[in-house]
């Protein structure tokens, strides 16, 4: 919104006040120290390798390794809520390093993704051209900030040196099976060894000797931690490329674009995560983080307790899993996934004798019916397919299944609120007990067998049921055959009876079912990094040796891939890469001589370079191996309270609270089964900064109008003359309120931007930004600043003499709160004490004590670090604030020698006494009880209770 400049309006009479803090000298103090850092290597974090080898004192330092959630370098640039986690973090660090620890704080750019790749191809500007110089501008901008980062360990994922060890990464992944009576990774060699000498079974049961190159190839896809599968997929023919879950729109379309998704089946790389779900669930419990991050994790990974059922149909079976086998009598139909690879094999030419016309869709045979449903389900999402829609679908596939527990045939349909992502893709319907079974059920006709006492009155006769029962408390009845009864049994104990007669009968057998999925590798995009996969004339993958690290991206004339009509759900994807035929088509010799192999073309996912960032950071110029374990141990290695290693402080958004931490949890935990790394988990302790919102104004069309354009008169607000809306939201260019740092820095200077980031409120809650309300901080420093320069003749007033008791209480009270709020992260409050210490010294009025000046820029050098190292070099210190001992609170200072307290009689204040802080509460009460206000107050009234509340209150009742 407009306004004047407070910045400008405080500095109003320069000429008489030539060495006042304005913000031109702010821009020019800022501007020599950030030169001064840099020339100097002031924020160069030691490796335990070398650098601390000949320093015993910097080696006997704890260490402290801090990390901002990797950004992605935006052609926009940076606003002022980008840098919120950033300016944090850098106090953390500060306030570390000043408590004696070697601090490794750091930042580079995931900088592969999909918006340059877009650029690029609307402009034809390779991506690497507008990923650089938007580089360049980020970090021109966070340089700025006077953010403390130790800039030799900065990297960007694009960077060849840096992707080939995310390549070599995914070899090692690649090269790796889950042994699961190890419960760990290890290589496939030792895999194929166990196959060559019989000590293991190959399935299918053929010798591994008699297998072809081919065969043996899928018989260890199965097993690989990474492999390729055809597998359903996210299509989107108007985009030309698969897309992962979270890049579709819970109505089944693009999130860019706005394009028709499409299930289909394609080829693709995948992540076998899923053999790591039992310890990525275990290990969240030694972890650091929010409890609610945690849970979504928990609820991700999906663990679920139950038992694996075969339903016998036409001599084979279809396999559920279900959590509830206690209900195995109630299922009275099954549903299969649209896409379950049984369903082509289970249906017939025609229907059979008796088929309802309600379960046929009205298609004169099954494979019609199979066929028009697979496009219908084909066109939603997974979120849409399970939403609680008030009309169920779904078709009969022409055949019946078994029921294992009563010989019942009960029909087999498909329904696209089953997916096979879960589970096995098969259902067993319990109608009685499942509300969309109900639903499903009562919409085809279909039978619901009571099989649960109902505790709520309704009575056993489902016919006139409104909706399913379910309950975990309530009495199983209706289930019994010859061999086995579960009538009157509870639930627990009817699963595990039920349980054991299907492993005995050899038709189930008690599991463990998640709902994680392994994760999607693959993208057909350019902008990404290579895989390091060939394939021989037999299709047969084949890993590059580390010789050939990295597989540098070709050049390519259209970095697009090929794009169909929106609506053709059946084509395939045509990659950038694939049109480079001298890239893919390469002869090679990977041992065995030279030979003809062909690339892989698609590219890894947006994913893959944040997976091991951290590690980077540690060793950033090895080119010889992934990190060197000494120093991977000295930074991340288990420690106490620390179990499994990891970065000791993370901080970034709630939006990678899923995704992200999985994917680098889990690369990290391969990574450490196969002897790489001591750490175990990527990140010990969290923590999630809020959002800086602010305020959106939108024309009567609904359109967002320039905020700074925007005024406001009577409480309402106009943009060029005409009423627009106000809503608080986001922050961003496409919005039009977005307001840059470098606005801010030229108005008050960097220092007041980060104290009033950082004054806005507690960190990890949204807060909405207020331009006008950053003069402010700005004022705090410029009366900081008066404390110990004098503005007319630049020279520094302060005094060697030694302060009053008041002060000395104030100083240290103030010491020992930012201490405690530094060590919390709680920066807000710890700007309130610095600024009640600041205004006590300006009331106190004279010249400030030289004791209490140097340790009040000490105590703000974490949050203004350029305004603290001027005014340390002008107090005759030589060497840097950076560095310095943070002050220590003298415990005889910090106890308030004596506190006011409140005496009530019949709920009003009649006394105000001094009593000492330490003072009990029967002395406190006697105290009460004799003065004279008081007793004057009682008026000779019998006192029926005291209620003490030592030191700050008495509550008398008459």
């Amino acid at each position: 919104m407009s306004e004047t400049n407070p910045a400008a309006a405080a500095a109003v009479s320069v000429d008489a006040a030539p060495h006042r803090y304005t913000a031109a000298m702010a821009a020019d103090i800022e501007a020599r120290w950030q030169d001064f850092w840099d020339a100097e290597g002031t924020y160069a974090a030691p490796n335990p390798k070398g650098d601390l080898a000949g320093d015993p004192e910097l080696a006997a330092r704890p260490k402290k390794f801090i990390m901002d959630m990797f950004p992605y370098p935006s052609g926009a640039g940076l606003h002022v809520g980008h840098p919120l986690g950033y300016i944090a973090t850098d106090v953390f660090a500060r306030f570390q390093r000043m408590t004696g620890h070697n601090v490794l704080h750091t930042l580079g750019f995931d900088a592969f993704g999909l918006p340059a790749e877009q650029y690029a191809v609307q402009t034809g500007t390779h991506p690497r051209v507008s990923t650089e110089a938007n580089i360049a501008n980020m970090k021109s901008q966070l340089r700025q900030l006077g953010l403390g980062h130790d800039k030799r360990r900065s990297f960007a994922t694009i960077d060849p040196d840096y992707y080939k060890w995310t390549q070599w990464i995914f070899l090692q992944i690649f090269n790796s099976w889950y042994d699961d009576e190890a419960r760990k990774a290890r290589p496939i060699a030792e895999l194929v060894a166990r196959f060559e000498s019989g000590e293991r079974a190959v399935p299918g049961g053929r010798g591994w000797h008699d297998l072809t190159a081919a065969e043996r190839a899928d018989v260890l896809g199965g097993y690989r931690l990474a492999y390729a599968s055809d597998a359903p997929v996210n299509w989107c023919p108007g985009l030309g490329t698969v897309l992962a879950n979270e890049e579709v729109t819970a109505d089944g379309r693009s999130e860019r674009g706005n394009f028709p998704v499409f299930k289909a089946k394609l080829r693709q790389w995948n992540m076998r995560i899923t053999a790591y779900a039992d310890r990525l669930l275990d290990d969240l419990n030694e972890l650091d983080w929010p409890e609610a991050i945690k849970l979504q994790q928990r609820n991700w990974i999906g663990r679920s307790e139950g038992a694996r059922v075969d339903f016998p149909i036409d001599g084979e079976k279809i396999t559920v899993f279900t959590t509830r086998p206690d209900t195995l009598f109630g299922a009275t139909y099954m549903v299969l996934a649209p896409e379950h690879p049984l369903v082509d094999k289970f249906t017939p030419d025609a229907w059979p004798e008796g088929t309802y016309d309600v379960w046929t869709g009205g298609h004169a045979t099954p494979a019609e019916a199979v066929s028009a449903y697979r496009a219908q389900a084909a066109s939603k999402s997974d979120v849409e397919r399970q939403a609680e829609a008030k009309d169920k679908t779904g078709v009969f596939i022409g055949s019946f299944a078994t029921n294992p527990v009563n010989g019942e045939q009960i029909p087999v349909f498909i329904a696209d609120y089953v997916l096979m992502g879960y589970g096995t893709g098969a259902i067993m319907a319990v109608p009685a007990g499942d509300q969309r079974d109900f639903e499903f059920a009562r919409a085809f006709e279909l039978p619901i067998h009571c099989i649960v006492e109902p505790t709520d009155g309704r009575g056993t006769d489902t016919s006139t049921w409104e909706d399913a029962f379910a309950s975990y408390d309530a009495k199983i009845i209706n289930s019994a055959n010859d061999e086995i009864s579960l009538n009157g049994l509870p639930v627990a104990e009817a699963k595990a009876r039920i349980t054991e007669w299907l492993e005995r009968k050899g038709i189930g057998e008690g599991t463990v079912n998640f709902r994680l999925r392994d994760w999607l590798f693959s993208r057909q995009r350019y902008w990404g990094e290579p895989f390091p996969i060939v394939y021989d004339e037999d299709g047969v993958a084949h890993s590059l040796p580390e010789s050939m690290l990295p597989l540098e991206l070709p050049e390519v004339e259209d970095y697009s891939p090929r794009t169909f009509d929106p609506d053709d759900a059946d084509t395939q994807p045509e990659t950038p890469l694939s049109r480079n035929e001298e890239w893919v088509n390469v002869t090679l010799d990977l041992g065995d001589g030279p030979k003809r192999y062909r690339r892989e073309t698609n590219t890894m996912p947006n994913w893959a370079g944040s997976c091991w960032y951290e590690l980077r950071y540690l060793d950033p110029h090895n080119d010889q191996k992934l990190v060197d374990p000494e120093i991977e141990q000295y930074w991340m290695g288990p420690r106490e309270g620390q179990p499994h290693g990891g970065v000791d402080l993370y901080v970034g958004g709630q939006e990678h609270a899923v995704l992200h931490l999985l994917y680098a949890r889990f690369w990290s935990k391969v990574l450490y089964d196969l002897g790489h790394v001591s750490s175990a988990e990527p990140f010990h302790k969290l923590y999630n900064q809020g959002m800086i919102q602010a305020f959106v104004y939108r024309d009567s069309r609904g359109f967002a109008v320039p905020a700074a354009e925007v005024e406001e008169r009577d409480g309402a607000y106009y943009y060029q003359g005409e009423k627009v809306s106000r809503l608080l939201g986001k922050m961003g260019k496409s919005l039009k309120n977005a307001v840059t740092p470098e606005s801010i820095c030229a108005e008050y200077g960097a220092d007041t931007l980060r104290l009033y980031e950082m004054a806005m409120g507690p960190l990890d809650v949204s807060r909405p930004w207020d331009t006008r309300a950053v003069v402010g901080q700005f004022r705090l420093l410029q009366r900081l600043w008066r404390n110990v320069v004098d503005e007319a003749t630049g020279e520094v007033t302060v005094v060697d003499a030694e302060p009053d008791e008041d002060t000395l209480r104030a100083l240290h009270k103030a010491i020992d709160g930012v201490r405690q709020d530094f060590e919390g992260m709680r920066f807000n409050t710890a700007i309130a004490k610095v600024t009640e210490l600041n205004n006590h010294l300006t009331k106190a009025g004279g010249a400030v004590p030289r004791t209490v000046a140097e340790q009040l820029v000490l105590l703000i050098a974490p949050l203004a670090p350029h305004i603290a190292e001027e005014l340390w070099r002008k107090l005759g210190h030589s060497d840097s604030v950076v560095h310095q001992d943070f002050p220590v609170a003298d415990p005889a200072y910090v106890v308030d020698e004596a506190v006011t307290c409140v005496v009530q009689v019949k709920g009003k204040v009649k006394a105000r006494l001094e009593v000492p802080p330490t003072i009990s509460e029967e002395d406190l009460e006697k105290v009460a009880l004799g003065d004279e206000k008081v007793v004057a107050a009682l008026a000779g009234a019998s006192i029926r209770k005291v209620i003490v509340r030592a030191p700050k209150l008495v509550n008398i009742v008459t």
